[in-house]
């Protein structure tokens, strides 16, 4: 279908109401986010025709919005709230409200013209709530270690690990609840499998990589590493030549990749141990380097499942 004939919806999320617009159309709509807000929505975006929504990510308060419009049948596109950002800047637009927003991002759905029917598997969605649970307490773990370093008082301190210890045990406990709910299926099980067939890469790392980017095995290494934000980027501009960088991309993907390839540089992965040192014997910093050695481990990952293959150490 041509998209300058298609109908396309923007839904500016928020905790307590959508708003919505419609390419094209200067009339605006609002409901509230709750299941009689949802069958309004829906009823109106049938109503106009619409084939494609597009809504920004907004920690959390868009899920149940989406799986109401993909059960409805609608083509969903997730959108970086950099990417409406970067649109309003190019057409120069400085007002913002909810209902502005909801054009901009119906304006910005509109030029996805390459974007295709994003169908999200339910097993997936459902372990992602766990998976963020299992994250955040990871977060405070950390968070509870700087504080602990900042006290001089040892009743304190104690009292600070002991929050710690109880937090890594409930960490574990997560863990292993999480691995039993995605073993129940037999093709996620088989997917885990294949990902910690390859050396360094552990139960928490493949969790990461099964739930948090589960195009895996459908990607070429360049989009995988993309998507990910381990792909190199340059910035040169005229005579100037720097050097390149990462960014953007999923930072739980590759925060739990840039972590599982220092020990595997150093111990458990000869392709990256091989990789890292001719890296650094050509004057590459050590960070560089591992940077390198992680978008491998996920080019390994990638394979391997594209493959369905276990990773065979030569």
């Amino acid at each position: 279908m041509n998209n300058d004939s298609m109908t396309v919806a923007g839904i500016d999320i928020g905790k307590y109401k959508l708003d919505l617009a419609l390419s094209g159309s200067a009339r605006r709509w609002c409901f509230s986010n709750d299941l009689e807000g949802w069958t309004g929505l829906v009823g109106e975006l049938q109503a106009a025709g619409a084939v494609r929504v597009g809504l920004e990510a907004s920690g959390g308060y868009e899920r149940d919005v989406v799986d109401v419009l993909r059960q409805a049948g609608f083509d969903v596109i997730m959108l970086q709230p950099r990417q409406v950002r970067a649109y309003a800047i190019f057409r120069l637009r400085r007002a913002k409200t909810d209902a502005i927003d909801a054009g901009l991002i119906a304006e910005c759905t509109a030029e996805h013209r390459s974007a295709a029917r994003d169908i999200a598997d339910p097993r997936i969605a459902a372990l992602s709530e766990p998976m963020r649970l299992l994250e955040q307490i990871e977060e405070d773990i950390v968070r509870m270690k700087t504080r602990c370093e900042s006290y001089r008082d040892e009743a304190i301190r104690q009292e600070i690990k002991q929050e710690i210890a109880r937090l890594k045990a409930r960490r574990r406990l997560q863990l292993k609840a999480l691995l039993a709910a995605l073993r129940a299926h037999a093709d996620l099980s088989r997917r885990l499998e294949l990902v910690l067939s390859i050396p360094g890469i552990g139960p928490r790392t493949a969790l990461t990589l099964i739930i948090r980017m589960p195009e895996l095995g459908s990607l070429s290494r360049e989009q995988a590493a993309s998507l990910a934000g381990l792909a190199p980027f340059n910035r040169d501009s005229a005579t100037l030549a720097g050097r390149r960088h990462i960014a953007g991309g999923r930072n739980a993907v590759r925060t739990a990749l840039y972590a599982a390839a220092l020990p595997a540089a150093f111990r458990w992965n000869k392709a990256l141990i091989d990789l890292y040192q001719r890296l650094v014997a050509k004057g590459k910093a050590h960070k560089t380097a591992l940077v390198a050695c992680a978008r491998k481990l996920l080019i390994f990952a990638n394979t391997v499942l594209e493959r369905q293959v276990q990773w065979q150490t030569t």
